[in-house]
């Protein structure tokens, strides 16, 4: 039988699709707040997956429920510097993470997978991510990949070991996250738990793009060329920039002349910052078209936004996680915006990685033996 999952923090159900793409994990229960998600979610999954997982009576929920892993992808957010118990009894009462945690010491999964950005390694000069292992391990009595114990019987570990790259995963965007997978020592012993791998998978076989030009959809919709007022105000923003020293500025990801390109990471704030990701992509008719919607005519330099169905292709939804005897069923239901397309896939995770990484996680439980 599949393993049972529960999906806390679900977005549109990247994590779960990744997981059940296995064959090995089946989800029971979802928690997501935000409004628009839970209409894709439950597009997608026909199940709607408004919970809060903040509230005592999604806790009893959980704990009424059977179930073997969890999954969060959950927002970072500041972590007390106070340390272990202190930090966690008093300043930061309201962090998701510390709910999450209530959750594990109450329902005792028997694996945890949880998913953040990759500055989690970093934030607060490391104290974040310490008293999430710390919590994990000494508090709650699990063992997670990557950490082991020095001779003061303390955790230590290698932040980097956490993280890993969309781009050594089949798509062509560069996009490190920091990934925390663990299993629960007190129910396994140390015994069947030292038999564990001490490293996540850092890459696949999966080469579903050559590279981002492999993937982009050229001749796009005039709307998502920029304007030529806008982009001569990025082109200036750069050329100060450059002035004062700084690397920052507008890309154009796929410029001609550049070997295999990369798109950077897509953001999960509505579609801004889609400037970091611009596209060469002239074609007929654009330069000097007027849009309605625009302020001034469009670039005569080929140059646009991505489209939402560029997004989808680099985390894996579109063209790899639905297809289904050959056709790719993925789609959003009628009335989403493209604001909140933008939003909803920049806000979820690279499913060809969460697949590699459940992979693994069900190859750990078969190395325990037992559920």
């Amino acid at each position: 039988m599949p393993l049972r999952t529960i999906d806390l923090c679900a977005g549109i159900g990247g994590i779960r699709k990744g997981f059940e793409m296995t064959g090995h994990f089946e989800n029971v229960l979802s928690a997501e707040i935000d409004r628009y998600a839970c209409i894709t979610y439950e597009h997608l999954y026909h199940e709607n997956p408004y919970n809060d997982l903040t509230t005592a009576e999604f806790k009893d929920q959980v704990a009424g429920t059977e179930y073997e892993v969890l999954l969060a992808g959950f927002p970072c957010q500041t972590f007390s510097k106070a340390g272990l118990e202190e930090g966690f009894n008093d300043e930061t009462k309201g962090v998701i993470f510390n709910h999450i945690a209530e959750i594990i010491g109450r329902t005792r999964p028997r694996g945890i997978f949880l998913e953040n950005v990759d500055n989690l390694i970093r934030h607060d000069n490391g104290n974040t991510m310490r008293t999430i292992v710390n919590r994990l391990e000494l508090s709650l009595k699990y063992k997670i990949i990557g950490v082991s114990y020095d001779e003061n019987e303390q955790p230590v570990y290698d932040g980097r070991d956490f993280v890993r790259n969309s781009k050594r995963f089949g798509v062509p965007q560069n996009r490190p996250r920091t990934y925390i997978m663990a299993f629960d020592r007190a129910h396994y012993g140390d015994a069947l738990i030292g038999m564990l791998p001490n490293l996540l998978p850092d890459h696949n076989d999966l080469r579903i793009y050559e590279d981002l030009n492999d993937l982009l959809e050229f001749h796009a919709e005039p709307r998502h060329y920029m304007s030529s007022g806008y982009l001569e105000t990025l082109e200036k923003h750069r050329e100060r920039q450059k002035a004062n020293g700084n690397g920052f500025g507008y890309r154009v990801v796929n410029e001609p002349g550049i070997e295999h390109p990369l798109a950077n990471t897509i953001l999960a704030t509505g579609g801004s910052g889609k400037e970091r990701n611009l596209i060469f992509d002239p074609q007929a008719g654009i330069a000097d078209m007027v849009i309605s919607t625009k302020t001034t005519p469009l670039n005569a330099k080929g140059i646009r936004v991505m489209t939402p169905r560029e997004w989808g292709k680099l985390q894996g939804f579109i063209g790899y996680a639905f297809i289904e005897d050959g056709i790719d069923t993925f789609s959003f239901p009628e009335g989403i915006s493209d604001c909140q397309k933008y939003k909803q896939f920049g806000n979820s995770v690279t499913i060809p990685v969460i697949e590699t990484m459940a992979e693994f996680m069900f190859e750990c439980f078969n190395l325990l033996g037992t559920i």
